[in-house]
């Protein structure tokens, strides 16, 4: 684990909000010189602290108006490799977050979908034909009240 300090800790609540920003505006806003906070950050990344940036997309400007939490069961988990579900799974593109999770269900995945029929064909056409799924529970999301990946 790294040391971080409180100038850190702004610099990455700073990233968490806007990844793009650059090192200038970054330094401005937490009161570094540019080469400061460039040095800071590229620490930052060198720790694995910063994983990474990305784009967030604005998934209904996108047509994706529906998101479903699923829970699912595998059946006879000795008799399909956790391995196998995990690549078919992935490579389904409206699969959003896969979570290997311990409780009633084996996994939990996000789903976007352009609407219910959509999410349907989904989940029948794509999801229920993966390797050793046994049972799925649905929970549509109806509202997002808190969306950040802030840890600081």
């Amino acid at each position: 684990m790294i040391e971080l300090d409180e100038i850190d800790r702004d610099l990455l609540r700073k990233l968490s909000r806007d990844g793009g920003l650059s090192a200038k505006t970054l330094g401005d806003r937490v009161g570094l010189s540019q080469p400061a906070a460039w040095r800071r950050v590229r620490r930052l990344e060198e720790a694995g602290v910063i994983a990474g940036r990305s784009v967030v997309l604005d998934r209904s400007k996108l047509g994706f108006d529906v998101v479903v939490f699923l829970g699912v069961k595998l059946a006879g988990k000795g008799r399909v490799s956790l391995g196998d579900f995990e690549r078919a799974v992935c490579a389904i593109p409206e699969v959003q977050l896969v979570q290997h999770v311990l409780g009633v269900y084996d996994y939990r995945l996000k789903v976007v979908a352009r609407d219910l029929s959509d999410f349907e064909r989904i989940l029948r056409r794509r999801i229920m034909t993966l390797p050793g799924v046994g049972e799925v529970e649905s929970n549509v999301l109806l509202s997002e009240d808190v969306k950040t990946d802030a840890l600081v």
